[in-house]
């Protein structure tokens, strides 16, 4: 049903859309400093993205339904999120090396059909086979059974689980750390 595989830049911002994801992010916001986001919403940041691409990077994962880019999901060295540090609440549990799920983009026509479970299963097998032994991700744990998906941008909690992910830490009532060992 869904062709998952390595992100390339036309299937990355078919997913985006003209908008560039949540406003104008471009799936920049953990790679950069607030002032730095804040100043590059819209244009800048998708020229960040795109240099990002055209360095030969690959930042994430698309999934394809019929040819058609229909998500997407981040993930890197957690050292490649330099915001992740600075959080009071997704700081480092500990001193493991680890990557990270930094977020989600499904088209809205796809979601609720176990997408974001393969793109996570997915993330795991392309972070194993550079290296990593630990997927961390950040997802919302909200108390509204539905919560609006265009705020839950790291991902819902059962689906982590789904995916075989385990908390690790909570700093806050809403947001677990999850990890999952690749090893």
């Amino acid at each position: 049903m869904y062709d998952i595989g390595p992100a390339d830049w036309d299937g990355f911002s078919a997913v985006m859309g003209e908008k560039g994801g949540c406003g104008g992010c471009w799936c920049m916001l953990w790679r950069v400093s607030k002032k730095e986001m804040d100043a590059g919403m819209g244009a800048g940041n998708r020229g960040a993205m795109k240099r990002l691409f055209d360095s030969g990077h690959v930042p994430g994962l698309v999934a394809r339904h019929d040819g058609e880019a229909v998500g997407w999901i981040q993930l890197d060295e957690r050292a490649a999120f330099p915001r992740l540090e600075s959080s009071r609440i997704l700081k480092p549990v500990d001193e493991q090396p680890v990557w990270s799920v930094a977020c989600f983009l499904i088209d809205k026509r796809h979601r609720r059909k176990g997408l974001s479970v393969r793109l996570l299963e997915a993330a795991c097998d392309w972070a194993r086979s550079r290296g990593a032994t630990i997927l961390e991700g950040y997802p919302i744990d909200a108390p509204k059974r539905r919560y609006p998906a265009v705020y839950a941008w790291t991902g819902f909690v059962g689906a982590f689980r789904d995916a075989g992910f385990e908390e690790v830490a909570r700093r806050s009532e809403t947001r677990p750390i999850m990890r999952k060992s690749l090893a």
